[in-house]
């Protein structure tokens, strides 16, 4: 037997943070979360994986409603989709947020499997978040990822006790795409497939649920209130490029956050030939001057915008040449 003692901090000496302001992406997912984007076949799991990806890479607020707070990279393996698949669905949504992909900080994962079952993909993932350090590691979907009996709660218990030891070890949230049943439940992550262990492990969660004609997302916080359940839906633009997006005017408009401030100041300035002095944002889009300083502030320190001595503007590499 070890005499090494487990490691130990008196109540006071721990982190008293406030725990509002600890959030990935503000009301949508915690910062260093782990949990699961769940939902029935073709109810856009995927596409709202890869919008929260896209967001915590580059800033801009995930369905054109939600601020990130904390930008950084972001590592990405998507079992079910080729590669070239990919890049596209990513240049679509650079294109829908004004981003050029080149200098958007997302990684994907291009080995044709990862097992989370096999000791030696546990090994090259572990050394692949040490190096990248991301801020979101998305993985989807859970199913492709081992195979073991996703019942037994022994088998899932150990393969997410993994993820949540890379989560720890790496300070880096975790979101896993995963199918549900189409029983109903009262709390929606009940009705993840397989052992209850699933929905008792995450710390934020998404479900995608169809409901008639409307596809209704709802959202699940340990240690926050979330939103109302509230309405998306897949829109295709004239490109013919693809994204998510909030019904305006549903019951649940009341429960959302105002479309961010920073995105209209973003669009703004990626639309003006030159640098804009902040008096001429404000007029522009008319709106609070201490508002304005605290959007023009966060994509500053997001690097989506720099400040000259000519004004504001996009930071080089971010906007795309229209």
């Amino acid at each position: 037997m070890t005499d090494e003692r487990l490691p130990t901090a008196r109540v006071a000496a721990l982190d008293d943070a406030d725990a509002d302001a600890r959030w990935l992406v503000r009301s949508l997912w915690s910062e260093q979360a782990v949990g699961f984007i769940g939902g029935a076949p073709k109810c856009c799991k995927s596409w709202l994986g890869l919008d929260l990806a896209v967001s915590v890479a580059s800033g801009t607020p995930c369905l054109d409603r939600f601020d990130v707070e904390r930008t950084g990279p972001t590592l990405v393996f998507l079992a079910e989709d080729s590669l070239p698949h990919v890049r596209r669905r990513i240049e679509g949504l650079c294109r829908h947020r004004r981003l050029e992909i080149e200098s958007l900080d997302l990684h994907v994962i291009t080995a044709a499997s990862l097992r989370l079952d096999l000791e030696a993909d546990q090994q090259r993932l572990d050394a692949t978040l040490a190096e990248l350090r991301p801020a979101l590691l998305l993985l989807d979907p859970l199913v492709r990822m081992h195979r073991l009996d996703e019942n037994s709660a022994a088998d899932i218990s150990r393969l997410l006790g993994l993820l949540r030891h890379m989560q720890r070890q790496h300070e880096v949230a975790i979101a896993v795409v995963h199918h549900m049943s189409k029983r109903s439940r009262a709390q929606l992550g009940q009705a993840l497939r397989g052992s209850t262990d699933l929905h008792a492990w995450s710390d934020s969660a998404a479900y995608l649920v169809r409901r008639k004609n409307r596809l209704c997302l709802g959202l699940e916080h340990r240690s926050a209130a979330a939103p109302e359940p509230f309405d998306v839906e897949l829109v295709t633009d004239e490109r013919g490029d693809a994204h998510l997006r909030v019904v305006e005017g549903g019951d649940s408009d009341d429960h959302l956050p105002a479309p961010p401030l920073a995105d209209d100041v973003r669009r703004l300035l990626a639309d003006a030939p030159a640098p804009m002095s902040r008096a001429a944002i404000r007029k522009q889009l008319r709106v609070n001057n201490q508002r304005l300083g605290d959007a023009l502030l966060r994509l500053e320190r997001q690097r989506v915008l720099e400040r000259t001595p000519s004004g504001w503007q996009v930071l080089r590499g971010r906007q795309l040449s229209l």
